[in-house]
């Protein structure tokens, strides 16, 4: 059996800035965990940019809860906003967009397996997954004061 993992604040959207870990430009995201073990992670997801940020398509389900701000995938007829929750199943392939008017979008994603960041044509362009997510965290944790070992806290 694994061991639990608590974090406190864990929601606080503004809190401690150097928990943010860059992924894009005016893309962050705060690990909660990293299930090396069984291969999924949740964490929360921070842009504060508008338009597309990625097309994708996902190994495994994904979970999805809103916290602030507002998104969509131009494939669905739904909006995301705060306090709706999202399941995605695994195979689909969509395209997330945060709307112009938005200027904070953060949403609790629980993602198992891998995904794909594809073009429009459907091409494989990237990959992600729990394993990127900790050598990313693990690099910015080691340049932003917190240490290369804080990340460790939330691996299982």
């Amino acid at each position: 059996m694994i061991p639990d993992v608590f974090i406190p604040g864990a929601l606080d959207l503004d809190g401690d800035e150097r928990e943010w870990v860059p992924q894009a430009e005016g893309v962050w995201f705060k690990p909660l965990v990293l299930c090396v073990s069984q291969g999924y992670y949740v964490n929360l997801l921070r842009v504060r940019n508008s338009g597309v940020l990625s097309r994708h398509r996902h190994a495994g389900p994904v979970h999805a809860i809103t916290l602030r701000g507002r998104w969509r995938y131009l494939e669905h007829d739904w909006e995301a906003v705060p306090l709706s929750y999202a399941f995605e199943p695994a195979g689909e392939t969509h395209t997330l967009v945060v709307p112009d008017d938005v200027e904070e979008m953060i949403t609790l994603f629980h993602v198992t397996g891998g995904y794909v960041y594809v073009d429009p044509q459907g091409q494989a362009m990237g990959y992600e997954d729990v394993f990127t997510k900790l050598a990313t965290a693990r690099a910015h944790h080691a340049t932003s004061g917190l240490g290369e070992d804080h990340i460790m806290k939330v691996v299982r």
